[in-house]
Protein backbone atom coordinates (compact mmCIF):
# COMPACT_ATOMS: atom_id res chain seq x y z
CA UNK A 1 0.00 0.00 0.00
CA UNK A 2 1.41 3.15 -1.14
CA UNK A 3 1.87 5.76 1.63
CA UNK A 4 -0.21 8.28 0.94
CA UNK A 5 0.55 11.62 2.59
CA UNK A 6 -1.99 14.32 2.61
CA UNK A 7 -0.47 18.18 2.39
CA UNK A 8 -2.98 20.73 2.63
CA UNK A 9 -3.18 23.17 -0.06
CA UNK A 10 -1.96 26.90 0.53
CA UNK A 11 -4.11 29.21 -0.97
CA UNK A 12 -4.09 33.23 -0.76
CA UNK A 13 -6.48 34.64 1.22
CA UNK A 14 -9.14 36.43 -0.78
CA UNK A 15 -8.42 39.86 -2.13
CA UNK A 16 -10.40 43.01 0.06
CA UNK A 17 -13.05 43.97 -1.80
CA UNK A 18 -10.95 47.42 -1.71
CA UNK A 19 -7.40 48.61 -1.56
CA UNK A 20 -6.05 51.37 0.74
CA UNK A 21 -5.96 53.75 -1.31
CA UNK A 22 -9.74 53.09 -2.83
CA UNK A 23 -10.53 53.25 1.07
CA UNK A 24 -9.00 56.09 1.30
CA UNK A 25 -11.27 58.12 -1.17
CA UNK A 26 -14.04 56.24 -0.09
CA UNK A 27 -13.73 57.39 3.39
CA UNK A 28 -13.08 60.69 2.29
CA UNK A 29 -15.88 61.02 -0.39
CA UNK A 30 -18.37 59.36 2.61
CA UNK A 31 -19.98 62.27 4.90
CA UNK A 32 -20.76 59.81 6.97
CA UNK A 33 -18.31 57.44 7.95
CA UNK A 34 -18.64 55.04 10.93
CA UNK A 35 -18.39 56.47 13.99
CA UNK A 36 -15.70 55.59 16.43
CA UNK A 37 -13.26 55.44 13.31
CA UNK A 38 -10.86 58.28 12.62
CA UNK A 39 -11.34 60.21 9.65
CA UNK A 40 -8.40 59.86 7.12
CA UNK A 41 -7.24 62.98 5.62
CA UNK A 42 -6.43 64.00 1.83
CA UNK A 43 -2.62 63.58 1.39
CA UNK A 44 -0.76 67.24 1.68
CA UNK A 45 -3.55 68.71 4.33
CA UNK A 46 -1.96 70.35 7.71
CA UNK A 47 -4.61 71.16 10.36
CA UNK A 48 -2.71 74.49 13.12
CA UNK A 49 -4.15 74.97 15.85
CA UNK A 50 -3.96 78.55 16.90
CA UNK A 51 -4.42 80.42 20.24
CA UNK A 52 -7.76 82.28 20.28
CA UNK A 53 -5.66 85.85 21.02
CA UNK A 54 -3.58 85.54 18.15
CA UNK A 55 -6.41 85.11 15.33
CA UNK A 56 -6.30 88.45 13.79
CA UNK A 57 -9.31 90.15 11.95
CA UNK A 58 -8.87 92.47 8.85
CA UNK A 59 -11.70 95.18 8.03
CA UNK A 60 -13.93 94.56 4.88
CA UNK A 61 -13.15 96.27 1.99
CA UNK A 62 -15.59 98.50 2.09
CA UNK A 63 -14.11 100.17 5.31
CA UNK A 64 -10.52 100.61 3.56
CA UNK A 65 -11.05 104.51 2.31
CA UNK A 66 -12.47 105.27 5.59
CA UNK A 67 -9.34 104.12 7.20
CA UNK A 68 -7.62 105.95 4.77
CA UNK A 69 -9.18 109.46 4.84
CA UNK A 70 -8.95 108.54 8.99
CA UNK A 71 -5.32 108.07 8.73
CA UNK A 72 -4.82 111.40 6.90
CA UNK A 73 -6.78 113.53 9.11
CA UNK A 74 -4.73 112.36 12.38
CA UNK A 75 -1.60 113.51 9.87
CA UNK A 76 -2.68 116.68 9.01
CA UNK A 77 -4.37 117.20 12.62
CA UNK A 78 -0.92 116.72 13.90
CA UNK A 79 0.68 118.37 11.41
CA UNK A 80 -0.81 121.83 12.27
CA UNK A 81 -0.51 121.34 15.59
CA UNK A 82 3.30 121.27 15.45
CA UNK A 83 3.42 124.57 12.95
CA UNK A 84 1.24 126.12 15.72
CA UNK A 85 3.91 124.81 18.61
CA UNK A 86 6.57 125.88 16.17
CA UNK A 87 4.90 129.43 15.80
CA UNK A 88 4.37 130.16 19.16
CA UNK A 89 7.71 129.08 20.77
CA UNK A 90 9.32 131.34 17.66
CA UNK A 91 7.07 133.97 18.54
CA UNK A 92 8.31 133.85 22.55
CA UNK A 93 11.22 133.59 21.62
CA UNK A 94 11.62 136.52 19.83
CA UNK A 95 9.50 138.42 22.30
CA UNK A 96 12.22 137.33 25.37
CA UNK A 97 15.14 138.46 22.88
CA UNK A 98 13.64 141.70 22.61
CA UNK A 99 13.11 142.06 26.72
CA UNK A 100 17.09 140.66 27.03
CA UNK A 101 18.51 143.01 24.49
CA UNK A 102 16.88 146.25 26.25
CA UNK A 103 17.57 145.25 29.55
CA UNK A 104 21.00 144.73 28.73
CA UNK A 105 21.21 148.17 26.83
CA UNK A 106 19.96 149.41 29.98
CA UNK A 107 22.17 147.76 32.31
CA UNK A 108 25.06 148.03 29.97
CA UNK A 109 25.19 152.05 28.63
CA UNK A 110 22.65 153.29 31.39
CA UNK A 111 20.67 154.81 28.71
CA UNK A 112 19.28 158.32 29.36
CA UNK A 113 16.21 158.83 27.82
CA UNK A 114 15.61 161.38 25.59
CA UNK A 115 13.14 164.61 26.43
CA UNK A 116 11.08 166.18 24.03
CA UNK A 117 9.10 169.71 24.48
CA UNK A 118 7.35 172.35 22.69
CA UNK A 119 9.13 175.69 22.36
CA UNK A 120 7.51 177.39 19.75
CA UNK A 121 4.25 177.84 18.05
CA UNK A 122 2.79 179.98 15.50
CA UNK A 123 -1.36 179.72 14.14
CA UNK A 124 -2.47 180.83 10.63
CA UNK A 125 -5.83 180.72 9.17
CA UNK A 126 -8.29 179.85 12.23
CA UNK A 127 -11.03 182.37 11.27
CA UNK A 128 -13.71 181.47 13.60
CA UNK A 129 -16.11 183.98 12.23
CA UNK A 130 -16.95 181.95 9.09
CA UNK A 131 -19.50 178.70 8.93
CA UNK A 132 -17.13 177.21 6.27
CA UNK A 133 -14.36 174.63 6.45
CA UNK A 134 -11.24 176.19 7.89
CA UNK A 135 -7.60 174.60 6.78
CA UNK A 136 -5.56 176.01 10.07
CA UNK A 137 -1.60 175.78 9.52
CA UNK A 138 0.81 175.58 12.65
CA UNK A 139 4.37 176.11 13.18
CA UNK A 140 5.53 174.08 15.49
CA UNK A 141 9.11 173.96 17.12
CA UNK A 142 10.13 170.81 18.82
CA UNK A 143 12.98 170.57 21.50
CA UNK A 144 14.76 167.23 21.36
CA UNK A 145 17.30 166.71 23.90
CA UNK A 146 19.70 163.39 23.93
CA UNK A 147 21.13 163.78 27.33
CA UNK A 148 22.86 160.15 26.59
CA UNK A 149 26.62 160.33 26.28
CA UNK A 150 27.05 157.02 24.69
CA UNK A 151 24.24 156.45 22.50
CA UNK A 152 23.07 158.47 19.33
CA UNK A 153 19.86 158.56 17.57
CA UNK A 154 18.54 158.27 13.83
CA UNK A 155 15.29 159.99 13.27
CA UNK A 156 13.63 157.83 10.62
CA UNK A 157 10.89 158.63 7.36
CA UNK A 158 7.49 157.39 7.66
CA UNK A 159 6.86 159.78 10.87
CA UNK A 160 3.75 161.98 11.77
CA UNK A 161 2.89 165.01 13.73
CA UNK A 162 -0.87 166.32 14.34
CA UNK A 163 -2.27 168.87 16.07
CA UNK A 164 -6.14 168.22 18.19
CA UNK A 165 -8.33 170.49 19.87
CA UNK A 166 -11.20 168.51 21.88
CA UNK A 167 -10.30 165.56 19.32
CA UNK A 168 -10.30 167.31 16.57
CA UNK A 169 -7.28 167.09 14.41
CA UNK A 170 -6.39 170.36 12.87
CA UNK A 171 -3.17 169.87 11.19
CA UNK A 172 -0.27 167.26 10.03
CA UNK A 173 3.16 167.14 9.34
CA UNK A 174 6.04 165.20 9.35
CA UNK A 175 9.87 165.12 11.11
CA UNK A 176 12.68 165.38 8.62
CA UNK A 177 14.97 162.77 9.11
CA UNK A 178 17.93 163.48 10.67
CA UNK A 179 20.59 161.70 13.26
CA UNK A 180 21.11 163.47 16.34
CA UNK A 181 24.28 162.67 17.89
CA UNK A 182 24.94 161.58 21.91
CA UNK A 183 24.45 164.69 24.42
CA UNK A 184 23.15 166.63 21.93
CA UNK A 185 20.20 169.22 21.82
CA UNK A 186 17.87 170.22 18.74
CA UNK A 187 15.59 172.58 17.58
CA UNK A 188 13.02 170.91 15.31
CA UNK A 189 11.28 173.13 12.97
CA UNK A 190 7.74 171.48 11.86
CA UNK A 191 4.93 173.02 9.61
CA UNK A 192 1.49 171.52 9.96
CA UNK A 193 -1.15 171.94 7.31
CA UNK A 194 -5.03 171.56 7.25
CA UNK A 195 -7.02 170.64 4.92
CA UNK A 196 -10.69 172.22 4.65
CA UNK A 197 -11.04 170.88 8.44
CA UNK A 198 -14.86 170.70 9.05
CA UNK A 199 -15.21 172.52 12.60
CA UNK A 200 -18.86 172.14 14.18
CA UNK A 201 -20.47 174.87 16.01
CA UNK A 202 -19.68 173.20 19.72
CA UNK A 203 -15.97 173.30 18.91
CA UNK A 204 -16.15 177.44 17.45
CA UNK A 205 -17.97 178.06 20.26
CA UNK A 206 -15.32 176.28 22.54
CA UNK A 207 -12.41 177.95 20.57
CA UNK A 208 -13.73 181.09 21.05
CA UNK A 209 -14.62 181.20 25.09
CA UNK A 210 -10.95 179.89 25.43
CA UNK A 211 -9.59 182.81 23.25
CA UNK A 212 -11.30 184.57 25.39
CA UNK A 213 -9.93 183.76 27.98
CA UNK A 214 -6.43 183.24 27.22
CA UNK A 215 -5.55 179.87 27.75
CA UNK A 216 -6.62 177.78 24.24
CA UNK A 217 -5.45 173.83 24.96
CA UNK A 218 -4.00 171.77 22.61
CA UNK A 219 -2.39 168.53 22.27
CA UNK A 220 0.35 167.77 19.87
CA UNK A 221 1.25 164.22 19.12
CA UNK A 222 4.14 162.89 17.92
CA UNK A 223 5.13 159.28 16.24
CA UNK A 224 8.38 158.68 14.79
CA UNK A 225 10.36 155.27 13.86
CA UNK A 226 14.40 155.30 15.43
CA UNK A 227 17.58 153.51 15.83
CA UNK A 228 19.90 154.29 18.74
CA UNK A 229 23.45 153.55 17.77
CA UNK A 230 25.62 152.50 20.08
CA UNK A 231 29.39 152.63 19.01
CA UNK A 232 29.54 151.78 15.89
CA UNK A 233 26.44 149.24 15.89
CA UNK A 234 22.74 150.06 15.44
CA UNK A 235 19.81 148.66 16.93
CA UNK A 236 16.63 147.36 15.27
CA UNK A 237 14.09 149.84 14.85
CA UNK A 238 11.20 150.87 16.87
CA UNK A 239 8.86 153.32 17.73
CA UNK A 240 9.03 156.28 20.04
CA UNK A 241 5.52 158.12 20.52
CA UNK A 242 5.57 161.66 22.08
CA UNK A 243 2.29 163.73 23.47
CA UNK A 244 2.61 167.33 24.54
CA UNK A 245 -0.55 169.30 25.97
CA UNK A 246 0.40 172.90 25.54
CA UNK A 247 -1.88 175.56 26.57
CA UNK A 248 -1.57 179.32 23.72
CA UNK A 249 -3.18 182.91 24.74
CA UNK A 250 -3.96 183.26 21.38
CA UNK A 251 -4.92 181.72 18.13
CA UNK A 252 -2.80 183.74 15.91
CA UNK A 253 1.23 184.23 14.34
CA UNK A 254 2.09 185.86 17.86
CA UNK A 255 0.44 182.94 20.01
CA UNK A 256 2.65 182.39 23.04
CA UNK A 257 2.94 179.10 25.03
CA UNK A 258 1.77 179.35 28.41
CA UNK A 259 2.46 175.86 29.52
CA UNK A 260 3.30 172.71 28.08
CA UNK A 261 3.76 169.29 29.69
CA UNK A 262 4.88 166.09 27.34
CA UNK A 263 5.26 162.42 27.87
CA UNK A 264 6.42 159.79 25.26
CA UNK A 265 6.71 156.14 25.53
CA UNK A 266 8.57 153.54 23.51
CA UNK A 267 7.04 150.42 21.28
CA UNK A 268 9.69 147.45 20.55
CA UNK A 269 8.15 146.58 17.63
Amino acid sequence: MADQRVHPTTSDPPPSSSSPDTASEQSADDPNPPPGKPVPLPPETYVFQLPREQIFRYPPPENAKKFEALTRSKSRSSCCRRCCCFTFCLLFFLVVAAAVSAGVLYLVFRFKSPKYTVANIAIEGMDLTSSSPISPGFNVTIRAENPDGKVGIYYLKDSAVNVFFNDVKFSDGVLPVFYQPKKNTTMIQINLTGSNVVVGGAVRTALSNEQSQGTVPFVVRLKAPVKLKVGSAKTWKFTVRVKCDIVTNTLDEKAKIVSTKCDYSVRLW
